[in-house]
């Protein structure tokens, strides 16, 4: 069967442009311009390169062309990882899609290493450049501020690189997070069953070993140990 395809991603995004009277807390007296995708930035697990497409890439120079591009990417994925993702970056991607008149992208599984660190840990921050010095595995591209949007938005060629630069990093790093989270995420999707090899179900793996019996209110449970990936899950016990 099929190596399960995971695809992480991260979008970047267009502010809303609109006339106000001051600067704190005001309400919009006149909505100009709706926000829009400037950029995405994804890679499949087992590749060796993130790639970034943006709206300079294509010769409309709009987000339809992009959107529809990375729609044909999420649908080509059987777990879609990204940081936040629940929230912003899939519900913004869809968003762009509806508003564009596509079909809708298939049933997405996802894994969210935002709620994943909100979940099992507490640290003091939970963004993605804060985890990932925490965790010493890197950190964001420094871009210099909202101008490098205002750049983008203009059509400066050296801004537009700056940007695919700054999303790559992030698509980088999200999957070094994600790999450090994996064996703390037990409700993680059963990757055995999508490759069908009945081992680890978070990485395939079939290097695991029994570690102890889980007693439930109804039956026994094998517990096991993955020794790639380190992670724990748990399989009908068998008596012997």
């Amino acid at each position: 069967m099929k190596k399960p395809k995971i695809l992480f991603y991260d979008i970047e995004t267009s502010p809303n442009l609109a006339y106000v009277w001051g600067k704190w807390e005001q309400n919009v007296i006149g909505f100009q311009k709706e926000w829009e995708i400037l950029s995405f930035a994804y890679k499949f697990a087992g590749d060796k390169t993130v790639k970034c497409l943006t709206r300079a890439d294509f010769k409309d120079k709009t987000d339809k062309s992009l959107v529809s591009k990375l729609q044909d990417i999420m649908n080509s994925a059987d777990i879609i990882v990204a940081h936040n993702g629940d929230q912003f970056d899939i519900k913004k991607s869809t968003a762009r899609m509806i508003y564009h008149g596509l079909s809708p992208t298939k049933v997405l599984k996802t894994i969210d290493t935002k709620k994943v660190a909100k979940k099992y840990f507490n640290f003091n921050s939970n963004s993605l450049n804060d985890l990932g010095q925490y965790l010493g595995l890197g950190k964001k591209v420094s871009t210099g501020g909202f101008d490098l949007w205002l750049k983008c938005m203009a059509g400066d060629k050296k801004a537009w690189k700056l940007m695919a630069k700054y999303n790559k990093q992030d698509v980088a790093l999200l999957e070094k997070v994600y790999k450090r989270f994996l064996p703390w995420i037990h409700n993680h999707p059963n990757m055995a069953l999508i490759k069908n090899n009945g081992q680890c179900p978070k990485c395939t793996s079939s290097n695991v070993k029994k570690d102890g019996i889980r007693a439930n209110t109804a039956n026994l449970q094998q517990q096991m140990k993955c020794n790639d990936c380190k992670g724990y899950y748990l399989t009908r016990y068998k008596k012997v």
